[in-house]
This record gives C-alpha cells, sequence and structure tokens, in this order.
C-alpha cells in the first residue's frame, strides 16, 4: 500500500510540475493586465497540435519542437492581443473576458474542422527510470525539469532584466509606469505573449504523455484555475506551487477512492481556499 501511494504521489509531483507551467501563463496575464483569459486552454490545445505535426510529420524530437511551439505561440499571443484585447482593455472585465471566450470558441471551431475531435498521441517514449519499487516514466521525467528551468528562467526574466522590470512596473501601476516613459501597450501585448506561450508550452509537454483532442484544453484550462487561486492570482511562480498541490492530489486520491472523485477534491480544494484565504498560499495581501 505505501509503494503504491508513494509511486502515485511521485507520478502526481511529476505532472504537477507541467500544471505549474499551464497556470503560470494564466497567472502571468491576470496579474500584468487584469485579464482572465479563456483561451487559455484552447491555447493549450493547440501547443498539443503543433508538436503532434512536427513530430508525426516531420519527425522532429517533441522537446526540440516545444522551442518551435513557444515561439509560434508567443507571435499568436501579440495577434491576439492586437485584434481581440486592446481596444477593449479600458472597457472593464467583463469585455476582455467576452473577448478571450470569443478567441477561444474560434480557436475550438477551427480546430475542429481541421482536426475533427478524434483523439491522437504522440507515440514518443524515453524510457523509464527505476528508484527502488517506483517506475517513473522518462518522458514526465524531462516536462518536470524543463518546467522547473522555464520558471527559473521567467523570474530571472522579471527580476532581472529592463523588460521584466517594466513589466512588473505596469503591474504594480500602469499609469506611474507610463509616466516614466514605458510603453504599457507593448507591455501588455507582451506580457499576453508570454502567457500564451506558456500554455501552449504546458500543452507540448502534456502530449506527450496524455492523448488528446482539441477540447482538451478546456479541462486543463479548469485546473489552471484551481491552480492560481491555491498558489495566489498573479503570483506566477506561486502558480508553479499550486501545480504540485494540485498533481499530488490527483496521485494520492485515486488511491483511496474512485478516480471520479479527484475532481470534486480539486474544486472541493478551490472553495476552501476561497473562503479561508481568498488571496491563495502564496498570494499578496
Amino acid at each position: 500500500m505505501f509503494a503504491h501511494l508513494s509511486a502515485s504521489l511521485v507520478d502526481g509531483l511529476l505532472i504537477g510540475f507541467v500544471y505549474g507551467i499551464a497556470a503560470m501563463g494564466l497567472s502571468l496575464i491576470w496579474g500584468v493586465m487584469r485579464v482572465i483569459n479563456l483561451a487559455h486552454g484552447a491555447t493549450m490545445a493547440l501547443g498539443m497540435f503543433c508538436i503532434y505535426g512536427l513530430f508525426t510529420k516531420l519527425g522532429i524530437n517533441p522537446y526540440l519542437g516545444v522551442p518551435l511551439a513557444a515561439l509560434l505561440a508567443l507571435l499568436f499571443g501579440f495577434l491576439i492581443y492586437g485584434v481581440a484585447l486592446h481596444r477593449v482593455m479600458q472597457s472593464g472585465y467583463l469585455y476582455t473576458l467576452l473577448a478571450t471566450f470569443a478567441v477561444n470558441m474560434i480557436i475550438i471551431g477551427v480546430g475542429t474542422t481541421l482536426f475533427t475531435t478524434s483523439p491522437r498521441n504522440v507515440d514518443f517514449s524515453l524510457g523509464s527510470l527505476q528508484m527502488g519499487s517506483e517506475i517513473l516514466l522518462g518522458t514526465r521525467l524531462v516536462a518536470a525539469v524543463a518546467s522547473v528551468v522555464i520558471t527559473v528562467a521567467l523570474y530571472l526574466f522579471l527580476y532581472f532584466t529592463r523588460t521584466g522590470k517594466a513589466i512588473r512596473a505596469v503591474s504594480n501601476n500602469r499609469a506611474a509606469a507610463e509616466l516614466m516613459g514605458i510603453s504599457s501597450t507593448q507591455v501588455l501585448a507582451l506580457s499576453f505573449g508570454l502567457g500564451t506561450m506558456l500554455a501552449a508550452v504546458a500543452g507540448g509537454l502534456t502530449a506527450t504523455f496524455f492523448p488528446f483532442t482539441i477540447l482538451s484544453g478546456g479541462a486543463y484550462q479548469l485546473k489552471s484555475f484551481v491552480i492560481c487561486v491555491l498558489g495566489g492570482l498573479g503570483n506566477p511562480l506561486g502558480a508553479l506551487f499550486g501545480g504540485l498541490i494540485l498533481g499530488a492530489l490527483e496521485g494520492i486520491v485515486p488511491v483511496f477512492m474512485p478516480v471520479s472523485w479527484v475532481p470534486v477534491v480539486e474544486f472541493g480544494l478551490f472553495v476552501l481556499v476561497l473562503v479561508v484565504r481568498p488571496t491563495g498560499l502564496m498570494g499578496a495581501k
């Protein structure tokens, strides 16, 4: 029993790192732009299909395809911001919410036409690593390591580069940042692009160990909302911590009860955190 629990916990934590990357993009967009991005899950699905296409059509290693998917997603994020968000940014939360929801439905509609809703799978293996009685899949280990590297890179970018400091300045006080010569429009576009990029990267990594369809992003988007609340809305690094908590729950809960109870526990925790500590475990006051 203990060995099974330990293996499930480790497996859940490895997946939790990737969940954290997905939530990190959602949290970054909220923290800087105060926009709830309902197209986040659909962007994750596009990342999955991008890695799938590069692997099956061009024979590119999925992990070598992730940087290309990230670049395409960054440009796609700029496009979404310019077309759907820029003109409604000052109109209130409802307008930006509806704008991103419209983008979500467009992506799903076009994706369903192009790819149908048949499940796809990136049939790629990196073997496994045995640690005592536990067997760890190589794809999940690499995805977890990649997630940590991305988290460190994001932290260094936000805190030790001029552009990153500009993003944090706009997040803290947009009007004051503009008075200091920072173009808030450019910063907002970059922030949305980075959030979109993180979603696509998380989707690409997830595609290496789970089957997916164009509709798969919806479930991961809901998980990202739970993680953001756990870690603290607007705190990208807290999102990784929240991802580990959710991953651990997904590993432990099926050991004691049917897997259908997993979302019940997750969203029960979501409500509990909202009631007890609305700022999240690592959120600012």
